[in-house]
């Protein structure tokens, strides 16, 4: 039958919606093909994460796809969850994932940079990607594209994984006022962010999280960033710190990540594939939202430290981090062919999406809300 005659049966009630979808080919097409067989064979396949052990949020949502991966599939594809550390270090499980020591891991793209430069884009910048634009990047912007065929070359398949939002500039011991105030200080800032302030003269220092609780407090840094208020209340900054600065323009919407070994994946049936690929796209909306939800709790909470300054940026400093971070950002993105490519898609997409987010999202905060 016509389309255009579905369509209108549709419109009319002549025709209901289960007929429609077997005369467009869709459901029909696939009782045409019989009964799926579906194998009995189980799978147990480990998950490595650069999170401690039952971290909140992101720790927790590796558990939630494991479970979930379980529950879809009557117990068909099982996954054992160690947090960092329970069986390769945190930062060696992209290594253990791509070596076959385990079958899918859990990080944030920018940690693997050093082997994969255009990795860091996928995690995201400075005065990057917001959560929103993000996952319309990866989803239906041609990111996802890029992003697979980046790890294609080491025998892995990324999915995204949760976005933590705008984060938090970080907490200070000290009034930030100019860009003077950035020089000489001492700020626990990794990748790109730590780049931009090296340029704003500041010193970046890369301190694994555990230890930036007794950075602070012993001197070592002047300042820290995070995440945000849940998080970062839970680390106990605001005992040590009285100054705690938004926004947080060196991470606008970090973006994180389950990777699979491509052979491990392979081997799943075509039903497992999916519930996996399935459970992951839940994960990356939960944690997107269970950072809301708890940065804005806790953002309560800190307001109510005596003592605690939650203040802006000044947006002259704002200024100059944006043009440091344009620098920056640029020669980066040259540094070879495939970190180039990845970052003009980012740029046509932005390009892209400008106008559209000018007249609706930022007109809405700038004069509605």
């Amino acid at each position: 039958m016509d389309r255009r005659k579905i369509l209108k049966g549709l419109a009319a009630g002549t025709i209901g919606l289960p007929l429609a979808l077997r005369l467009f080919g869709g459901k029909g097409q696939a009782q045409s093909r019989g009964p799926a067989t579906v194998s009995g064979e189980r799978f147990d396949w480990k998950m490595v994460t650069t999170w401690p052990p039952g971290f909140p949020i992101l720790g927790e949502g590796c558990q939630k796809l494991a479970d979930l991966c379980h529950e879809m599939s009557g117990g068909r594809l099982h996954i054992t969850v160690y947090g960092g550390g329970e069986l390769v270090p945190p930062l060696e499980a992209f290594d253990a994932v791509r070596q076959g020591a385990a079958e899918v891991g859990s990080g944030a793209a920018y940690y693997w940079a050093g082997k994969l430069p255009a990795a860091q884009f996928f995690a995201g910048f400075p005065f990057g990607l917001n959560a929103q634009q993000m996952n319309a990047w990866l989803l239906s912007g041609g990111g996802m594209e890029l992003w697979r065929e980046l790890y294609a070359t080491v025998g892995l398949i990324p999915f995204a994984g949760g976005n933590t939002g705008v984060q938090m500039g970080g907490w200070f011991n000290r009034e930030i006022n100019s860009v003077a105030d950035f020089r000489g200080l001492k700020m626990r800032m990794p990748g790109l962010g730590g780049r931009v302030l090296e340029r704003l003269g500041g010193t970046p220092v890369l301190l694994p999280g555990g230890e930036i609780y007794t950075g602070l407090e012993r001197g070592i840094l002047d300042a820290t960033e995070w995440v945000g208020p849940y998080h970062d209340y839970i680390m106990g900054f605001h005992e040590i710190a009285k100054y705690y600065y938004y926004p947080g323009w060196h991470e606008p919407g970090t973006s994180f990540e389950f990777f699979v070994n491509q052979e491990k994946y392979d081997e799943l049936p075509p039903d497992l594939q999916q519930i996996f690929a399935v459970a992951t796209h839940y994960i990356n909306m939960y944690t997107l939202s269970a950072f809301e939800v708890k940065n804005a709790e806790y953002l309560e909470k800190l307001r109510q430290v005596p003592g605690l300054s939650v203040r802006p940026y000044p947006d002259a400093l704002i200024a100059k981090a944006r043009s440091a971070a344009t620098e920056v950002i640029r020669e980066y993105a040259a540094s070879d062919a495939t970190t180039r490519k990845v970052f003009a898609s980012i740029e046509a997409f932005r390009r892209l999406a400008k106008p559209w987010n000018e007249i609706t999202e930022q007109r809405f905060y700038d004069e509605l809300s």
